[in-house]
């Protein structure tokens, strides 16, 4: 956070310097950027305005609004020796904003965790109902795609696989198909829903699996996959190689 309250202030003293220079900028016609001095230039006012913009929109979307104009005013008043507000003073406010920005993302995402949670206790519940849906005694959802007839794997078992992973609503966020390349990993170190599912399949077989939250990933926010997450994978086991084949690799 000292990094993006410095990135904010430096970036309020690109705006104010702007405004500083406004009476100069009026005369310009057009933005020279034949050199490459120019570009770094340019490339350096444009990089820290797309980030306070981000900073600025960041903090409107959890309630907290900067006026600009004072974000300018304290930069031109600072530059004139003139600051409303000794560094003290500056240090104390900027960490009191920090504060309040933890505080209402830690309850934005509270909300968010109790949101997800509730939907996907909806779905588990409609998604039970549907035909060829099975629900194993943790919760665990599956649907029978394509049935094989191989073998199944031990938990202790290596195992390659095709898979797709989405949100209830549809958005992808993992893919060994996007990646045109199997998964091969030990399933005892998958999350608890694929260690029982893949158990469950031969060698040849495609499930979908629903994985409640508390079989994935639980309350962790892992950005894509969002706190609370109940989770859709379409799976096909390809091969099974024991522990101790793998590790003799």
């Amino acid at each position: 956070m000292k990094q993006t309250l410095k990135l904010s202030l430096i970036a309020a003293s690109v705006l104010a310097l702007a405004a500083c220079n406004q009476k100069a900028e009026e005369k310009v016609v057009e933005v020279k950027l034949e050199t490459e001095a120019q570009q770094q230039a340019y490339g350096i006012g444009a990089s820290v305005g797309n980030f306070l913009q981000k900073d600025l929109a960041d903090k409107k979307e959890l309630g907290i609004e900067l006026d600009q104009a004072l974000l300018m005013r304290g930069f031109e008043d600072a530059l004139a020796g003139s600051a409303k507000l000794d560094e003290a003073k500056i240090r104390e406010v900027l960490t009191a904003l920090d504060s309040t920005v933890r505080e209402k993302q830690a309850d934005f995402a509270k909300v968010e965790a109790e949101k997800n949670k509730a939907e996907g206790q909806k779905f588990l519940t409609e998604n039970a109902t549907k035909e060829g849906v099975t629900t194993t005694e943790s919760g665990l959802q599956y649907e029978v795609l394509v049935q094989g007839e191989g073998k199944k794997p031990a938990a202790t078992d290596v195992v390659q696989v095709h898979y797709k992973g989405t949100l209830l609503d549809g958005t992808e966020f993992d893919s060994s198909y996007a990646r045109n390349q199997p998964a091969t990993f030990p399933l005892k170190g998958v999350i608890a829903g694929w260690t029982e599912g893949l158990q469950l399949m031969p060698v040849g077989s495609k499930y979908r699996f629903t994985i409640p939250s508390e079989l994935a990933y639980g309350e962790r926010d892992l950005g894509r996959i969002p706190s609370n997450s109940t989770l859709v994978f379409e799976v096909e086991l390809l091969e099974i190689q024991e522990e101790t084949e793998a590790a003799a690799e």
